[in-house]
């Protein structure tokens, strides 16, 4: 294969193998809106058990620091390629197993123990996943254009968001009776499809030249985790604190369509449909972000799209506590689909710049993941914080907003890097833009 022909297939391995990754993930989420609590915790009140269910999305991310420190040892001591194909056995499996399970009313408290175990390695397997596919992306890619090529890795995730939510919109539809005995099931047992198609697209990848560079000279780091917190603690903490603003994305996709349906009676189908629109939309514009911001630096981009969301969730939740579909569509997809594009173009890049060749992989786990678990639980504190009333909607995008600007003043701390060489990065003093 050219030069030139790898950073392509790194970036549509990246893309492919998150499609596929995030398909599981999200199916979960939109389960957890609209069925689980049904099914799993049918003996509480309706808001109980909304929370509760909300809550097991949530859980997932408990376990993401702690797959964070194995697999981003893994990668780094051993490559990048074992923990992408590892990430897909572990996610295929336990998603097959959620379609499984019994139910409440068939083993009572055992069916949401084990909801919760199956939710955890999840939440493991996919720790991996994003950092694993961005490094394996940002080594292949040409130094001018990694945030372009990296950005595929986000635009796999939407990608894979759209796949869930365009199975569930069938399935939603079923009469009430079908959809919580059977209907819910379907999508997750499709899960083994998602597993044997990209197990076998990921055994194709190639290890990158950095690392292959490090084994060549025998300097790959014996204990990186070591490493990574005696030499660049700072940045670790910085992507922890940046990581916050998935918070919209977990706002727009759980709580919003909790708050829709389950609150304020809208119709399933036109709110899952927002979801699968917006999503379109930042599959386009994602790598149009990353385009852009190998032309202008990654902060300038980055807390534009930040600041964008913290004022837009105000508009999309009250549009959905009035019922308005047209502005619940229209401000849907600017938010989501090309406002919030902005930081997921621009992150996967950023990020894995902070770091060394050595730690890049645990660097960017690590520090994700401890960021995506407190998003992984805003819907459940936005629930509980704003409660599920018709004026919740106030609270909760004041409660957004807060982890917008978080992340606002994390990034603007943080050094520009999109000029500074590949190799180069995490071991150079950056130039602030």
């Amino acid at each position: 294969m050219t030069v030139q022909g790898k950073p392509r297939k790194a970036a549509v391995a990246a893309w492919i193998g998150s499609a596929l990754e995030y398909y599981d993930f999200f199916i979960y989420g939109t389960a957890a809106a609209l069925v689980f609590s049904k099914i799993f915790f049918p003996s509480s009140s309706p808001a109980t058990g909304t929370l509760l269910a909300l809550a097991t999305f949530g859980v997932g991310y408990l376990a993401r620091p702690v797959g964070a420190f194995v697999l981003g040892h893994i990668g780094d001591r051993f490559g990048r390629k074992k923990v992408l194909v590892a990430t897909l056995v572990m996610m295929g499996a336990s998603t097959f197993l959620v379609g499984c399970l019994p139910t409440y009313d068939d083993v009572g408290l055992l069916a949401p123990v084990l909801l919760v175990v199956l939710r955890l390695m999840q939440g493991f397997s996919v720790s991996g996943e994003q950092a694993g596919a961005n490094s394996m992306t940002l080594e292949h890619a040409p130094e001018n254009r990694r945030a372009y090529y990296t950005s595929f890795t986000l635009n796999g995730t939407q990608a894979g968001q759209i796949i869930a939510t365009a199975i569930f919109l069938p399935i939603a539809a079923l009469p009430e009776e079908d959809l919580l005995s059977w209907g819910w099931r379907v999508p997750f047992w499709l899960s083994i499809v998602v597993a044997v198609v990209g197990l076998v697209i990921r055994r194709t990848l190639e290890e990158t030249p950095a690392f292959e560079q490090e084994v060549a000279t025998n300097t790959v780091a014996k204990m990186p985790l070591a490493v990574l917190f005696r030499e660049q603690w700072r940045d670790v903490l910085r992507v922890v604190v940046a990581a916050v603003i998935a918070s919209v994305s977990t706002i727009f996709t759980v709580h919003a369509l909790s708050y829709a349906v389950n609150t304020m009676g809208l119709e399933r189908g036109p709110m899952l449909w927002v979801g699968v629109l917006a999503n379109v939309a930042a599959v386009i514009t994602i790598p149009l972000w990353g385009t852009l911001s190998d032309r202008v630096g990654r902060k300038p981009v980055f807390i534009g799209g930040s600041l964008g969301c913290a004022v837009l969730m105000f508009a999309y939740l009250w549009s959905i506590s009035i019922g308005n579909y047209a502005l619940i569509f229209i401000v849907g997809i600017v938010m989501f689909g090309i406002v919030h594009s902005a930081t997921s173009g621009v992150w996967p890049s950023f990020y894995g710049e902070m770091f060394t060749t050595r730690v890049r992989l645990s660097g960017m786990a690590i520090g994700t993941q401890i960021g995506f678990a407190i998003a992984g639980f805003a819907p459940t504190l936005a629930t509980a914080l704003a409660g599920t009333g018709p004026g919740s909607w106030l609270g909760v995008s004041l409660l957004t907003a807060a982890f917008c600007l978080v992340n606002v003043a994390a990034v603007a701390t943080a050094k520009e890097t999109y000029r500074v060489p590949t190799e180069e990065l995490g071991r150079t003093r950056q130039v602030t833009v």
